[in-house]
């Protein structure tokens, strides 16, 4: 497929990313992994095993002929497939993530299955697409009959969270997050660039710029990235937030702690396997709110306190994990 606003190409990606803990005592080993994520039997589970352990499902297509949300509540239906995938990184953290894109126009009448089945991934408006207003209805939220891709994604990852081999078990309690996006090419004389809210309930909105001839999938793979790290943030934050850390045997600070470092900490890998082309996104968070600032202060707090108590309560033995 062409990238992003290239001749050829889409002029807009659209996307939801989610992201959980995945409900198991113990991070499952990279054979298990594969096993979890095998969603197809005619692809295999890709697997990376540096800097960490990263697997990703095949891409899974669900057809669609619906509206699309807009923001001026004009009628745009498009038909087509959207894409779902679902990784794991560090046998640990569980994110599935549904996305498609759209080109500026498509034929004026609804075609046979077979022209959409070549584009996959892609969903073809009928007649031109108001683009602005997709971006915009798409990023506040769908309207009943309209697309949710959230949908999707929210199921593969409740199929993948259900299997039979999970024991549920987990080491400690998180809430899941949301990340919805869009993307579009920059233009002429424009820096790519990002746009980071965080709204209600775990929900998170970006929209991007991206250089010209960015490939949906490299868009996509972004935003998993933001959605990871997003999440561990705000997972050791609200861990650590009202903890109390002066208590005379430290026994309940511990049983939050220990669990951050064991399962946690070793995940932060920011722009691991992000398109170099897209750094400057993660480079736009890094200056503010700051990111990685942020995350290396909370994980230096939790190792004081780990030495503080060591030092101080030798007699208290560690919680079991």
């Amino acid at each position: 497929m062409s990238g992003l606003g290239t001749t050829s190409g889409p002029v807009l990606v659209c996307g939801e990313v989610r992201t959980c803990l995945l409900p198991t005592r113990d991070a499952v080993d990279e054979r298990t992994a594969v096993r979890l994520l095998r969603l197809r039997a005619d692809e295999r589970v890709r697997v990376s095993r540096h800097p960490n352990r990263h697997a990703v499902s095949p891409d899974v297509l669900t057809g669609v002929d619906c509206r699309l949300p807009t923001a001026t509540g004009a009628r745009s239906r498009a038909v087509g497939t959207v894409t779902a995938r679902a990784a794991l990184t560090e046998g640990r953290v569980l994110q599935s993530t549904a996305y498609f894109c759209a080109p500026a126009s498509g034929p004026d009448r609804r075609q046979p299955w077979g022209y959409y089945l070549v584009r996959p991934g892609c969903l073809v408006p009928l007649g031109r697409l108001p683009g602005k207003s997709v971006t915009e209805g798409f990023l506040t939220g769908h309207q009943p009959g309209e697309l949710d891709v959230g949908s999707i994604a929210e199921s593969l990852l409740a199929k993948i969270s259900q299997h039979r081999i999970l024991d549920y078990d987990t080491p400690l309690n998180t809430a899941d997050t949301s990340l919805r996006w869009t993307a579009a090419a920059a233009g002429d004389g424009e820096q790519p660039s990002l746009q980071f809210t965080k709204a209600e309930d775990g929900l998170r909105i970006v929209e991007l710029r991206v250089p010209r001839g960015t490939a949906p999938a490299a868009a996509a793979g972004l935003c998993e990235d933001l959605a990871l790290h997003d999440w561990l943030l705000t997972t050791v934050a609200d861990k650590l937030d009202g903890l109390r850390v002066g208590s005379e045997d430290g026994r309940a600070a511990l049983k939050v702690l220990r669990p951050l470092v064991d399962h946690l900490l070793h995940l932060w890998m920011p722009r691991a396997r992000v398109d170099g082309a897209l750094h400057t996104a993660w480079e736009e968070l890094e200056r503010s709110p700051g990111y990685s600032r942020q995350w290396n202060a909370l994980a230096q707090r939790i190792r004081d306190q780990l030495v503080l108590y060591h030092l101080g309560v030798r007699t208290v033995p560690l919680p079991a994990p």
